[in-house]
């Protein structure tokens, strides 16, 4: 029989502007947005690290994250 010691999820997540909006009003949604994706982690009580938050030049947000997959023990990897 096996059980899972450990396990996370890393994913790479790019938060695009929405089509039709200007730039100044597309930036502040896809900062909201972002924003609301991190208060439902804490929220849910969702183990993660945000390894890396990048603006492109497109007005996208780019957020690599660790975070813990379903209710799975993380073991180390958000040491």
């Amino acid at each position: 029989m096996k059980r899972v010691q450990a396990a996370c999820i890393c994913q790479t997540l790019r938060f695009l502007p929405k089509e039709g909006w200007n730039r100044s009003e597309s930036a502040v949604l896809v900062r909201q947005e972002v924003e609301q994706y991190k208060k439902n982690l804490e929220r849910y009580h969702i183990l993660h690290r945000i390894v890396e938050e990048q603006e492109q030049p497109d007005g996208s947000i780019l957020v690599k994250i660790i975070r813990q997959y379903n209710a799975s023990p993380v073991g180390n990897y958000l040491d």
